[in-house]
């Protein structure tokens, strides 16, 4: 949800049932306030001065107040997930908040990419011993490293790792999805996508390098405006996301050659080889009255060569498939 809820709880709710009708599993929401996040200051480094920027000219501190979601808002926003049947946790971006969440007996946490690297916040969070999940954007391997040990021996026993660019919005050509398949094996868990891009190709084609989570940003309607909307799915976008990820998913199956069970009537509709023309006993195979059709009744097409030439040893009527009793 992030910043999508534009300051109204109604909003929140109702992202929370579009979520849940779109068929999520989780909602996730971020527990910060701006004072948490940075100094109230208006000048300098607490700026944006990015051009690319969807934020440039906001200082840190107001946006921040402008996206928090307000701690009292938690509560009901987690029950009405409850009563639509998904989960919902948070982000939390200091310790304040995870004492806050803690409170609320949340099921999980996720850290985000910027905080990866806040050690002291990712041990706090393993600490609780919930299911964690740490996002990698920026992060280099030993960065990883360092937040993936401080978690296990914190105590986290079920860790995910999710791929992320953080660039809002980020492009496909900076995605780099290869890498999911490369962190399960470094660092033997399971991996995810945290998607910035639009629309949905990336975080499908993600499943299908091994990504058992993916996270997008959602609204209601872009058009309504608000920090991350942006960059965030609608409800058709997201309900098409679901389908095809769990599409994905269900496609991957095991290395397999030969047909499939489900294939068996099909191999029927091959081509094999029938007789063309009638025949009489010690009628010579020719390509006029030898042919590779459709269906796949016959010897299979390989043994064309072999058969040109060949006597039938009975009358054989136009249509029958071919077989090697038709030669003695």
């Amino acid at each position: 949800m992030s910043g999508n809820h534009n300051r109204s709880l109604d909003r929140a709710l109702s992202i929370v049932d579009a979520a849940a009708d779109c068929g999520v599993h989780a909602i996730k929401l971020q527990t910060y306030t701006a004072e948490t996040m940075t100094l109230e200051i208006e000048e300098g480094e607490f700026i944006n001065r990015d051009s690319n920027s969807l934020w440039i000219g906001r200082s840190m501190y107001s946006l921040y107040q402008q996206a928090y979601t307000p701690w009292e808002w938690h509560a009901p926003i987690m029950e009405r997930a409850r009563e639509r049947g998904i989960t919902c946790f948070s982000s939390p971006f200091d310790e304040s908040a995870v004492d806050f969440l803690e409170t609320l007996d949340v099921p999980a946490y996720k850290i985000a990419s910027f905080e990866c690297i806040d050690l002291p916040l990712v041990r706090k969070v393993a600490s609780t011993g919930k299911p964690l999940i740490i996002s990698t954007g920026m992060a280099t391997i030993a960065e990883i490293g360092e937040a993936v040990e401080t978690a296990r021996e914190a105590g986290c026993g079920d860790l995910v790792l999710l791929k992320c660019t953080s660039t809002y919005p980020a492009s496909p050509e900076n995605t780099n999805l290869r890498t999911i398949a490369h962190m399960r094996e470094l660092f033997d868990c399971e991996v995810g996508l945290s998607d910035h891009t639009m629309g949905v190709g990336a975080a499908v084609a993600a499943v299908a390098f091994g990504a058992t989570v993916i996270e997008k940003h959602f609204t209601l309607s872009r058009a309504d405006g608000g920090v991350d909307a942006a960059f965030s799915l609608e409800p058709d976008e997201l309900k098409l996301l679901v389908t095809e990820t769990e599409r994905a998913w269900q496609a991957l199956g095991e290395v397999r050659y030969g047909p499939t069970e489900a294939e068996e009537k099909a191999r029927l509709r091959r081509r094999s080889l029938y007789i063309a023309e009638d025949l009489e006993p010690g009628d010579v195979l020719t390509p006029q009255n030898l042919r590779r059709i459709r269906p796949g009744h016959g010897l299979p097409p390989k043994y064309y060569d072999i058969l040109l030439g060949k006597r039938v040893t009975r009358a054989v009527s136009k249509g029958t498939p071919v077989s090697w009793d038709l030669f003695g």
